[in-house]
């Protein structure tokens, strides 16, 4: 395939939680953009970077165990790497670890690209007692291997350094030979492949992976596979497993397992016991069976506390001179189409300024927070028992902790489970989690007016309704969701600038993308409240939106927009009734407060998480899913105002 630009590309590839995105971070500064892979919705990261005068295109891959995906994710990744041929693959390897993450490393080594390994948390591996000697690792592996701390950026210009040598010499690594009798096999099946034959990488890769693929489902090499040579490749397998009484794909893995060991071994020595520090010890009470749980509900007791204590006041000090300057335009405009118009833009503007961002920005910074520190994934693995009981896999813990930060990203990454059962339902359960964007309106409402512990209410309230609608819907599938070892990294101090560097970019994303929606739904609406459409929609709505939901009927036109948003329902509440934020609640009741937010919170989903729901599980899912939350809305709306009795 022919390279698209010039400049060398340079892809960080790793496992999971290994620190590549950290040290692709280190690198690229705040200059990394995000998009997808063409014609697909998987996320990559790359940015160029100018080096001592020298352009490179870096690419920041999602993690990966293997070279052998089930995940279709993961395929669209490997696709990547092979149809646009990196000049370069840094390998990300955890060192606290080695042994385990070898095995990714050999698969990448029997490519034949050029490549170095970026041996990173060596800090972790010296606490764990283990010493590893950098060159006798190389001597193994035949490439370059670098130590790096990527947290705290150190190893980088060694890193670089030896990547520029490496690009300049086009050195190539050599495969490593396994057991004579898999290397013989692996020969003899190498040589009956066609001149013609699709190659992936080498010949010899795509010979190994050819007699992987019974369990691995290479289906484009298989396609093209004639008679005499899918009876070579069945002869190969059963010769593999007659002498190694197993399936011929496990030979193969037992051999990458035991020479990773082999090298993990010969490379390193444990000098001594793991010592037991602070984050060990702090480690074993987080995950207490008893404590984690309590631990769990005060740690996000807090998070909330601390985000509404830093947001309220900023909140107040921006909203007056907004106050000032909306009486001003009324003053000088009057009634007259400029008013609507500048009052529309402002409401946006100012909406987002000093409703939206003093929650949502130290919400993104919490959330990277707990991520960079490793409690997210703990947190996963306390639910994981409780996700059992509604009938789900523990995979989904991961979907719903994404759907926090926003719905979409969280539906893509239903892709980790293996079956569409899981997929469907946890597909269908996310658009009940608080993103940030109805997190937003819940600390700027129902904290704001009445209280932080009303907030937290209404998220113990969420969970409670995802539980019973995970257990109702999994009555409709007959099987049951399989068993799951999960993976927690380790526990670790974070690097405040790569947690900056996190919020940055997701606040980046938000002011491309929602802010103007925001913006252009204020002036929407003001444009319909100089022309009186709103009130003519606000009429077709009044009986649900007054009798039904015992709501202002100026609040029905503030329902259609949150579609797009559930921000602008927010926003355009306050423009809906013609008050400042301070005066909401002159005109609109505590119960009623809570009704509504009760209702947008749950209602609809945005228009971006149907669009993703429509490409990812299918139309009817999506509809489903529309169908679903309105109807749960409407449901839940009506028992709470039964029980406020209004």
């Amino acid at each position: 395939m022919t390279k698209k630009n010039k400049f060398p590309d340079i892809i960080f590839i790793g496992q999971p939680n290994c620190g590549k995105s950290t040290l692709f971070n280190t690198i690229a500064g705040l200059k990394a953009q995000t998009s997808n892979f063409p014609g697909t919705t998987v996320k990559h990261t790359h940015s160029k970077v100018n080096v001592e005068g020298q352009v490179l295109n870096i690419i920041d891959l999602p993690g990966t165990y293997s070279l052998n995906p089930s995940d279709p994710a993961e395929k669209v990744v490997l696709t990547h790497l092979f149809m646009e041929k990196p000049d370069l693959i840094i390998n990300v390897v955890d060192a606290s670890i080695l042994g385990r993450s070898l095995e990714l490393t050999l698969e990448l080594i029997e490519l034949e690209y050029p490549m170095i390994v970026a041996l990173n948390m060596v800090d972790l591996a010296e606490k764990k007692g283990m010493e590893i000697d950098p060159r006798k690792l190389e001597n193994f592996l035949g490439v370059p291997v670098v130590f790096t701390i990527a947290s705290h950026g150190r190893g980088i210009k060694e890193m670089l350094d030896e990547a520029f040598h490496t690009l300049e010499k086009k050195i190539l690594p050599s495969p490593i030979k396994w057991s004579k009798d898999v290397e013989d096999r692996i020969e003899e099946f190498e040589k009956k492949l066609p001149e013609d034959f699709p190659i992936v990488a080498n010949r010899r890769f795509t010979a190994i992976k050819m007699i992987e693929a019974g369990k691995l489902h290479f289906d484009r090499m298989l396609q093209e596979i004639n008679l005499p040579l899918k009876k070579a490749l069945d002869s190969v397998r059963e010769d593999l497993e007659t002498m190694h009484n197993a399936p011929a794909y496990e030979v193969i893995a037992a051999e990458r397992h035991h020479l990773a060991l082999k090298i993990f071994e010969e490379s390193a020595q444990v000098k001594r016991g793991k010592r037991t520090g602070w984050l060990e010890k702090t480690d074993d009470i987080i995950m207490h069976p008893l404590l984690g749980y309590l631990i769990m509900l005060v740690v996000f007791l807090g998070f909330f506390l601390i985000i509404f204590k830093i947001g309220s006041p900023i909140e107040e000090f921006l909203l007056n001179p907004l106050i000032s300057l909306r009486y001003y335009l009324s003053t000088n405009l009057g009634t007259s189409v400029f008013f609507y118009l500048a009052d529309g833009f402002l409401q946006g503007v100012g909406g987002g300024v000093a409703i939206v961002l003093p929650y949502f920005i130290p919400l993104l910074f919490f959330m990277s927070l707990f991520e960079d520190i490793g409690y997210l994934a703990r947190a996963g693995f306390l639910m994981d028992t409780f996700m059992h009981r509604i009938g789900l896999h523990g995979k989904s813990v991961s979907p719903f902790i994404l759907g926090f930060g926003c719905n979409v990203p969280a539906v893509v990454s239903t892709r980790i489970l293996e079956s569409r059962r899981d997929r469907i339902i946890t597909s269908l359960l996310i658009p009940f989690i608080p993103c940030s964007a109805r997190t937003t309106i819940i600390l700027a409402l129902v904290a704001f007016y009445l209280g932080p512990f009303w907030a937290l209410g209404f998220y113990v309230i969420n969970m409670v309704l995802v539980a019973v609608l995970g257990r109702v819907i999994t009555l409709f599938f007959k099987t049951p969701s399989p068993g799951l070892i999960l993976e927690i990294p380790s526990l670790k101090i974070p690097s405040l600038k790569n947690i900056l560097r996190k919020t940055y970019f997701q606040l980046k994303s938000f002011l491309k993308f929602a802010w103007p929606i925001l913006i252009a739904g204020s002036v929407v609406l003001g444009v319909l409240q100089f022309f009186n459409f709103d009130k003519f929609i606000n009429l077709i709505l009044s009986p649900f939106v007054v009798k039904g939901l015992g709501l202002p009927q100026e609040l029905g036109v503030t329902l259609v927009f949150g579609f797009l948003r559930k921000e602008l329902s927010l926003i355009m509440m306050l423009q809906a009734l013609g008050v400042s934020y301070q005066d909401l609640m002159t005109v609109i009741s505590k119960q009623q407060l809570i009704i509504f937010t009760v209702f947008v919170s749950i209602f609809i989903p945005c228009i971006s998480t149907v669009a993703i729901l429509w490409k990812e599980i299918g139309n009817r899912i999506a509809l489903l899913s529309i169908g679903l939350n309105t109807g749960v809305a409407i449901i839940v709306s009506l028992l709470v105002r039964l029980i406020l009795g209004i």
